[in-house]
């Protein structure tokens, strides 16, 4: 299951913003997984959170190849100790076995989720430990597909922003600004600033003041 847009986005995108246009004639058609379960897909949220993405790969399928199917009842009957042996650190095993918990004794409701609004959504899931608002927005976009997602707490859309834009600082007002433009298909336009961050576009630079520099420190 993929994230699912099509030429109505494309083309509403293209009419907006002709250099994202571009962008978008260059890279094509975007695939990006996402997941029908909710819980699985908090779950696979947390796990992700601050490590690389062959980690969370790593661990997701360590855990999927322990509980079978990770559901509330296989969770909740895991131990703290099992999940840091998963390769989580204490602190998200906490998390998980907090989430879990929740479901499991009706303290949080997560079949009412998908009714409610993105702000709702955001506002509730933040709300429990280990969600904040970057998690709850990527669970909005691929897990209940919303379309008009773009993450001011996301470092690489601010990255995609200024690569795209030539831009040496994104503050509020400026991406407030292309948020408006991408609208009501936001979350179209963030797989693409993904795809630019991450180098899907050849000749593209940070222009972030002292990006090169702080590349090479950081080898």
């Amino acid at each position: 299951m993929f994230f699912k847009y099509g030429d109505k986005e494309i083309v509403y995108l293209k009419s907006k913003d002709s250099i994202l246009g571009e962008v978008i004639d260059t890279i094509g058609y975007i695939k990006r997984p996402a997941d029908r379960d909710l819980f699985s897909a908090v779950i696979h949220h947390i796990i992700g959170q601050q490590v690389s993405s062959a980690a969370q790969k790593t661990i997701w399928k360590r855990i999927n190849d322990k509980t079978g199917k990770v559901t509330i009842d296989s969770i909740d009957g895991l131990s703290m100790d099992e999940i840091q042996k998963f390769g989580t650190s204490f602190r998200k095993a906490e998390y998980i076995k907090n989430f879990a918990h929740k479901i499991k004794r009706g303290e949080f409701i997560l079949d009412d989720i998908p009714n409610k609004n993105d702000e709702e959504i955001v506002k509730q899931l933040s709300a429990l430990k280990g969600i904040g608002t970057w998690t709850a927005e990527m669970i909005l976009i691929f897990c209940l597909q919303r379309p008009n997602i773009l993450s001011y707490n996301d470092l690489a859309i601010h990255r995609g922003l200024r690569m795209l834009y030539h831009h040496r600082k994104i503050d509020r007002k400026l991406f407030e600004k292309y948020r408006r433009r991408f609208s009501p298909y936001c979350s179209v336009a963030s797989l693409y600033l993904w795809a630019v961050a991450g180098g899907a576009v050849k000749g593209m630079k940070d222009y972030a003041p002292n990006y090169g520099l702080k590349r090479r420190s950081a080898r």
